[in-house]
This record gives structure tokens, sequence and C-alpha cells, in this order.
């Protein structure tokens, strides 16, 4: 059965640093479609908690946190801003401290659900690509294409290394790339939706490629896809 112009539910998933958040954005804008970025999403509720004082492990407390919890993405020229109850916080939540708040917070089980439902609402219809670690096992297991980016933790701690030099905010190389294995281990290791790669999903090592090979890769990929459902 022929399926025209059907609207596909994409998954991005990986590690910290292999690209997931540009690629993302850049795989959307080529269909025309929305990016959801769920690490955002958990940065978002993490850089609120810290603000707050609420401890990562005070259930109650973040359960009542995202229950009073608005999260937009916002396009605005080629950028895409991430605005929590109103207020821009595209760069605050890229900080490193957030960086290692990030796996508490998201270990957080009543956290993970509100996070789950929200998502699932933002992308059910389809017309979607959502990042994150763990869209297409747990967040959309039938998500019609499925990609799993990696890099090694060199790489990736360079390359956040350079992202925050770029922003003016005084950095070690040496000690990025920790805080990125740390963070893997972390993302790996927790009880709650860890960092899995789908059975299903295509990898794609980023490594030795430029975002926009990767890019060209998933592109080619997602057109064969929609060519495939019109028959």
């Amino acid at each position: 059965m022929k399926i025209l112009n059907k609207k596909l539910i994409i998954a991005i998933d990986g590690p910290s640093g292999a690209g997931k958040s540009t690629l993302s954005k850049a795989l959307a804008h080529q269909f025309g479609y929305l990016n959801i970025d769920t690490g955002a999403m958990y940065r978002s509720i993490s850089l609120l908690a810290q603000q707050r004082r609420i401890d990562p492990h005070d259930s109650d407390a973040l359960k009542i946190l995202c229950a009073d919890l608005s999260i937009e993405f916002v396009l605005r020229g080629a950028s895409e801003d991430v605005l929590v109850n109103g207020v821009d916080v595209s760069d605050a939540i890229r900080t490193p401290e957030i960086s290692l708040l990030v796996p508490q917070i998201a270990a957080c089980p009543v956290v993970r659900e509100a996070m789950l439902q929200l998502q699932r609402k933002m992308g059910d219809a389809g017309g979607v690509v959502l990042e994150g670690r763990d869209i297409g096992t747990v967040v959309f297991p039938q998500a019609d294409i499925k990609f799993f980016l990696s890099a090694t933790a060199a790489e990736r701690g360079r390359r956040r290394y350079a992202e925050l030099q770029e922003k003016g905010i005084d950095v070690d190389l040496q000690q990025t790339i920790a805080e990125v294995k740390a963070r893997d281990a972390a993302d790996t290791a927790r009880t709650l939706a860890p960092l899995m790669q789908a059975d299903d999903a295509i990898i794609i090592d980023s490594t030795q490629l430029s975002i926009e090979n990767v890019l060209q890769k998933m592109v080619t990929i997602v057109k064969a896809k929609q060519a495939e459902l019109a028959g």
C-alpha cells in the first residue's frame, strides 16, 4: 500500500557530544520537520532545579517542578532557542555544571515520565526529528527511522571544548574530555532508560566525518524511506 507524503518520526540517539543536536536541527530543516531537542528539555529542568536549589534526589520537589513547566523550541533565523516558562535559556543550559547535573536529574523516574509524555505528545503526529539517548528504545520504539550517532570520547570532548571556547567560557581540554567520559558512564549505567542503541538503528560514527558528511548520509536514508513508503 502506497503512503503518500507520510510524515515520519525520526529518532536520533547517541552519547553526549556526538553531534545529535546540530544534526537533528539540520535534518529537520531539510525536510520541514519540527526538531525536538529532548536533551535540552532535561537540561532545562536541571537548570531550574539548580536555580531553585532542589536536591536531584528529591522526587516530590522535581514532580512539582515538572508540573509547572513550559518548554518551547523557537526558530529565530538559523538558530533554535529554548524557552522555559517564557525565558530564553539556550546558553544557560549548556554550561559544564549543568552537563554534570543532567544525569542525576534525568535518572529521576518522575522527571522521565513527565518528559516522556511531553515528547510523545509533541511528536506522535509525525513530521518530527527527536534526539536524545532513549528515543528509539523508549520514547518512540516505533519510529520510522532510527539513527545512532557515535564518536570517540576524545573527539566529542574536543568538540565540546571548542564549542565552549567559542562562547567565551574558559575550560580545560583534558577536563572537558574527562567530563564527557563521566557523562557516558552515568548515562550508560543508570537503571532507568539508560543510553542504548536500538537493535534496528542505523549506526553512523562521526569521529572522522564532518557535520555535512553525516547530514548527507542521513538525508539519503530519509529520502530512501520516503520513496519506499510512496511505493
